[in-house]
């Protein structure tokens, strides 16, 4: 990236650059910087969406999801016409994202975040940026973050509550000097699909993501906020929780010991139940590249199958298979790693 030297981009920042901390010398920063965004759901997608409009010069942004009606209610870059395309979310993300700012880069990959892409994923980027829904994924993120020394930034709503903290390798507390195990009993816990989730709390914590972004982006590291914020926006409620002694108090077994237990692999499930989705996704790290094609030439005698070179989607009884290339597939209709495996099994092979 070049520095800023065009009236049409001067002008484009005009009123971004007016604001003093940020000014000619911030928003060249923003220009050259280099973020991952992982999840495009509604947060994801929503500070995808901030970051293009700030003028961030790279975004590479991953998601193993396509969109379905029920996003819109929430997922502010998405349309109709997306939903209808059967796009992953994001192809269709990246589609939107160049129509909103054409001066930038933005890469798009369809793929589950995983210990065995996350590094590469990071290669060439300065920020990650959190949009996922579950905390397998997050203390990923928080362990190639700190082996990178990558700051990050943490959100997670549902409901009309959500909460994030901005995360700086060495110098804040990370996620796992917060909750060293994720949240006990996670599979009695409230889900999207048991307490539902407003848009408004979407864009309050992405908003706030975004903009701790931009902070560390433009040259203002110092402006960042070191505590945890949480909101609960039907009640009325703004609190922030100071966790500045945690990393010095918890021997965090990521930021402190440097085990990496999450990036190395010897922690993940490969059944995933989606929030919000009634879906499980099961994923065979290692598999080859599937002919989706063939396979949908095979299924068509069954079923009307829908094809494009993202994925395979067809629909038997209650049940909605999408199957990618990579051979990770999302069995809709049931929360059962059984069932989904069965079915899998029964259609695309072992």
């Amino acid at each position: 990236m070049t520095e800023i030297d065009s009236d049409k981009l001067l002008a484009r920042y005009d009123r971004q650059m007016r604001f003093a901390p940020i000014g000619t010398d911030g928003q060249n920063k923003l220009r050259n910087a280099s973020v991952l965004i992982v999840g495009l759901g509604a947060l994801g997608s929503t500070s995808a969406e901030t970051l293009a409009r700030a003028g961030v010069g790279f975004l590479r942004i991953v998601d193993r999801d396509f969109l379905e009606l029920n996003n819109l209610q929430r997922q502010s870059l998405y349309t109709e016409a997306d939903v209808a395309s059967g796009l992953p979310k994001a192809i269709a993300a990246a589609d939107r994202l160049r129509q909103i700012n054409s001066s930038i880069i933005i890469e798009p990959i369809v793929a589950d975040v995983s210990s065995a892409n996350i590094t590469s994923l990071c290669d060439s980027i300065q920020l990650i940026v959190d949009g996922t829904d579950n905390f397998e994924t997050r203390f990923l993120i928080n362990d190639v973050a700190i082996a990178r020394g990558l700051p990050w930034v943490y959100g997670g709503c549902l409901g009309c509550d959500g909460q994030t903290m901005t995360i700086v390798p060495g110098q804040s507390a990370c996620l796992r000097c917060l909750m060293p195990e994720g949240p006990p009993n996670a599979s009695e816990l409230p889900t999207c699909d048991t307490a539902g989730v407003l848009a408004p709390i979407i864009n309050v914590i992405a908003s706030i993501q975004s903009l701790e972004a931009l902070k560390i982006l433009s040259g203002n590291p110092t402006a960042i906020c070191d505590k945890l914020q949480v909101f609960s926006l039907w009640d009325n409620r703004v609190r922030q929780i100071g966790v500045g002694q945690l990393r010095a108090s918890s021997n965090c077994l990521a930021c402190i010991q440097k085990d990496f237990e999450w990036l190395d692999g010897r922690r993940g499930s490969q059944p995933v139940v989606l929030c919000g989705r009634n879906a499980v996704q099961l994923r065979f790290p290692g598999s080859d590249e599937f002919d989706l094609p063939g396979i949908a030439e095979r299924l068509r005698g069954l079923f009307p199958v829908q094809l494009n070179r993202f994925l395979l989607k067809f629909s038997v009884e209650s049940f909605e298979l999408t199957l990618f290339p990579d051979g990770r597939a999302i069995i809709s209709g049931t929360q059962d790693p059984v069932v989904a495996r069965r079915l899998y099994a029964q259609y695309f092979g072992n």
